[in-house]
């Protein structure tokens, strides 16, 4: 399973070219695709803000994006949400959305695809771009 970040999914549905090469070809050879719920309410905010311009309402935006054989939400649940609190160590992310979305990977067994640096140098094992 791949699982993206928010810009990731954002990218991959609205303009795929700006994906990175390695990035696009991890999406398209994956079985599944999971998009951590928190990214849901990450793109209703950055539209509600006006930081992001989508080409229709956010909600039917996110229901659309989330359709298709391979793509589905990875749910946060007790477990992620834990995992995301007691995340430490030397460079642990302190955006607690970003915690979220790393730990939804890992409880997914899945790379997450991002191209965020403190995530790429926090967990370059687990993270892509």
């Amino acid at each position: 399973m791949i699982v993206l970040d928010t810009h990731a999914w954002l990218r991959w549905r609205a303009h795929p070219g700006k994906l990175s090469a390695a990035a696009a070809r991890a999406i398209d050879r994956a079985e599944r695709i999971g998009v951590p719920t928190i990214c849901c309410w990450e793109v209703a905010m950055l539209s509600a803000r006006g930081r992001i311009e989508l080409d229709r309402d956010v909600r039917a935006w996110i229901a659309q994006a989330l359709a298709g054989d391979r793509v589905g939400p990875v749910p946060l649940d007790h477990r992620i949400a834990a995992d995301a609190a007691l995340m430490d160590g030397a460079g642990a992310p302190p955006d607690p959305a970003d915690r979220i979305i790393l730990a939804s990977a890992r409880r997914a067994g899945g790379r997450l695809v991002t191209r965020d640096n403190r995530l790429l140098a926090f967990d370059p094992d687990r993270t892509l771009w």
